[in-house]
């Protein structure tokens, strides 16, 4: 049903079983159409094209965005090439010695950031150990309320499990401290159905496109609440664009906005190929809980066909997850093996030490689903 809107990746990796979507999610056609344009409307608009693109793509991006996560302020969104520079901007506001409040199970544009700074002594860094159930949900929530942390960051599905937050807004408003509280949200947006409208002047939340929403690298954003103060040391000439406040002629002034943490020039072709993948959903009435509802049904009928494979029994339990799943081999070794196993029969799946990943998407349907399973019903 949903393979006609993919058919140029599909075409172009045909014979191809690509449950690698968590990694790199195959391009709708319409991203290659976008592209084209932004040549275009750069050579049309030349000098006069960053007028164009704020005053129209951006904006609508914006709204489209705004829609999507159910905010009331498209405003508060900027965009970013990837989600380690809104990252190291967000870390700029704070002095040396700030104390950060974060997870075990962070991705590396964060995690290898903050020990790196660690090391430097900028900051100090506790790690919640992710045990993947509410325990580790409770005791966050604890040392968070324990007021002494400067930065709390977290994210929504973790990366190395799929391990998902079971209710965000249940989550961030049980945690009653005054710091600000960043969402890495990059394998949450465009899989689960998320709904900021109560928690939107609460989180920073941060995501991109890179994964389900399939509109390529470099189309990342962030969305700040309304009433922040924080004043980032890293900053660029896009951070002048929104309305300005409280200017002096001695001070750098920082939008009200989300240019607030804006940086510079950047390629805003990623940022066309998201628009029209948004654009597409929306024409087509394909909402992200009509592709979570296909790729759950799908994921349950992976698990079931390989029940009684071996594969099935490294399964990592949790109660509620991302669009992908995870397998814990007991060494690296094992697991690389076994993913090179499945790669020979033309199954693309990645790995992180030793946990195998399975990423699903809406462009598999359960003729995938039954050839995948059956060729790993029968690998030795």
């Amino acid at each position: 049903m949903y393979k006609k809107y993919f058919s140029k990746f599909l075409k172009a990796n045909e014979g191809k079983l690509h449950f690698a979507a968590h990694s790199h999610h195959y391009w709708p056609n319409v991203t290659r159409e976008a592209q084209i344009q932004y040549w275009d409307d750069s050579a049309k608009y030349a000098d006069h094209k960053w007028g164009e693109f704020f005053s129209n793509t951006f904006r609508e991006l914006q709204t489209r965005l705004a829609e999507i996560l159910n905010i009331s302020s498209p405003e508060q969104i900027t965009f970013a090439p990837n989600t380690h520079e809104l990252t190291y901007r967000l870390l700029s506001c704070f002095p040396n010695g700030a104390k950060i409040l974060t997870t075990d199970s962070e991705f590396y544009s964060f995690d290898r950031q903050i020990n790196r700074l660690a090391e430097e002594n900028i900051v100090s860094v506790t790690k919640i150990k992710n045990t993947r159930d509410n325990s580790f949900i409770n005791d966050f929530i604890k040392e968070a309320n324990s007021n002494k942390y400067d930065l709390i960051f977290i994210s929504h599905v973790f990366f190395n499990s799929g391990y998902a937050i079971p209710d965000l807004t249940e989550f961030i408003n049980e945690i009653k401290t005054k710091a600000p509280i960043v969402i890495d949200a990059y394998h949450g947006f465009m899989a689960l159905p998320t709904d900021l409208s109560a928690i939107e002047d609460r989180i920073f939340y941060m995501a991109g496109g890179y994964k389900y929403c399939g509109s390529g690298e470099g189309s990342c954003f962030l969305i700040s609440p309304r009433n922040t103060k924080l004043k980032p040391k890293n900053t660029g000439w896009f951070a002048q664009m929104g309305e300005l406040t409280n200017y002096k002629e001695n001070e750098v002034p920082f939008s009200n906005e989300g240019f607030r943490f804006a940086g510079s020039t950047m390629d805003f072709s990623a940022l066309y190929r998201m628009n029209a993948v948004l654009q597409l959903w929306k024409e087509e009435n394909i909402s992200v809980e009509q592709i979570h509802n296909h790729v759950k049904t799908n994921m349950n009928e992976f698990l079931n066909r390989i029940s009684d494979t071996d594969l099935s029994k490294n399964l990592i339990p949790m109660d509620t997850r991302g669009h992908f799943l995870a397998f814990e081999f007991p060494n690296s070794k094992e697991c690389e093996s076994f993913a090179q196993k499945l790669r020979k029969e033309s199954i693309e799946t990645d790995y992180r030490q030793n946990i195998l990943r399975f990423g699903f998407s809406i462009y598999q349907d359960i003729d995938d689903i039954i050839r995948a399973t059956n060729i790993i019903n029968n690998i030795k």
